[in-house]
């Protein structure tokens, strides 16, 4: 059996001296496991003097669905404060920052600009910036590997999806994100990252030797994982996107989808590493709950040379020249979400697809020649 991925959390004791005889927070979530499944704040609370716990979307336990505010609470295994940063505010308070001296991120992330993860560590290390704290960030592998694709995001469509000007699928762990984000907002922060041992840029996260953890309730399997960044844009339409079924971001579908046309626009395309069945699902909660729903499955063939980030915008590109499609209407007071999750609103004026990756295309490979300066790994 080949050697597996030693994670960040498990190489913790490079950062002893930042955390020994100092009040520790942890923003941490389900994922936050060693490789044997040992719960960080477990790990944490056993050594350390973790003094406060803060939960981003899905909560600590990961039990809160997509969307749902997040209450504060006391974990009931360690005794700890848990602080919502998924309610009322996303942003710490004084009350908040108070509670610690050092704060530690361990979260799985799934290599998608619009997850909110990523922005929960943002706004925690603008925070800190501010007040002084130390930030340690425990790093883990990206599911998607280190390639990039997608769109980079526009600074007028920026959102809680969506802040910084990087690719949609953008190739960085979360140590090297939080590299990232300290450089380009010029943080004057003291941020460790602890790294992992015997990852590399290229690796799936199927090559790792990890047990998948679900990141969110939506994200059951590494397969759900891999397709999330290309089918999460069919959230901005009155499409479903699979939520409320086994396999949600897996298909895509509507009661008025013609199936039959759909799935011979995408076989033409012939798109790498990636087969469509037509099929049909009734979900139990989210859109169309109920009712019987005419979709398209995604079968991905070759991980490696499959693009999921084109492959959902293709299909998207396809779907909406059926007759019964929408976009969802902008929110009260906001915009257009498919404007947030793609970054432009461009697709929506009427850019195809393949006009907007190629839009795009010099921008995402600008920023990997830009991005090696964070990275971490070879």
């Amino acid at each position: 059996m080949a050697r597996r991925v030693v994670l960040g959390v498990e190489t913790l004791a490079r950062a002893q001296t930042l955390l020994r005889g100092r009040r520790v927070g942890l923003i941490t979530g389900p994922t936050g496991v060693d490789g044997r499944l040992r719960a960080t704040v477990d790990i944490l609370a056993e050594i350390y003097h973790l003094r406060a716990l803060f939960a981003s979307e899905h909560g600590i336990r990961g039990a809160v669905q997509a969307g749902g505010h997040v209450e504060s609470e006391v974990d009931a295994e360690t005794g700890v404060p848990v602080f919502s940063l998924y309610g009322a505010s996303r942003r710490m308070t004084q009350q908040m920052l108070d509670a610690f001296d050092v704060l530690v991120y361990d979260i799985q992330d799934v290599g998608a600009r619009f997850y909110t993860y990523l922005y929960t560590l943002s706004y925690a290390m603008q925070d800190c910036a501010r007040a002084g704290k130390t930030v340690v960030v425990l790093d883990r592998p990206n599911p998607l590997g280190g390639a990039m694709e997608g769109t980079l995001l526009d600074e007028a469509f920026h959102s809680f999806v969506g802040e910084y000007a990087m690719p949609t699928r953008y190739g960085l762990t979360v140590g090297e994100y939080a590299r990232f984000v300290r450089a380009h907002l010029q943080l004057d922060l003291d941020l460790f990252v602890c790294p992992m041992e015997g990852y590399a840029r290229n690796m799936l996260y199927s090559d790792t030797g990890l047990v998948f953890v679900p990141p969110s309730p939506n994200i059951p399997t590494l397969e759900s994982a891999l397709s999330y960044i290309g089918t999460c844009v069919f959230e901005g339409t009155n499409l479903s996107e699979g939520r409320g079924t086994a396999t949600p971001f897996q298909w895509i579908g509507a009661p008025w989808l013609d199936t039959k046309e759909l799935a011979a626009a995408m076989r033409a395309l012939q798109l790498p590493g990636v087969l469509f069945r037509r099929a049909a699902f009734v979900p139990t909660f989210s859109k169309f709950a109920g009712q019987n729903v005419n979709a398209l499955m995604l079968h991905v063939t070759d991980a490696r040379v499959y693009q999921p980030f084109a492959t959902g915008l293709y299909l998207l590109d396809q779907a909406r020249r059926q007759a019964g499609f929408a976009w969802l209407p902008p929110a009260e007071g906001g915009g257009w979400h498919i404007d947030h999750l793609l970054g432009t609103d461009a697709f929506r004026r009427g850019m195809s697809a393949r006009e907007l990756i190629a839009a795009h295309a010099p921008r995402v490979k600008a920023f990997g020649e830009q991005a090696r300066e964070w990275f971490l790994y070879e």
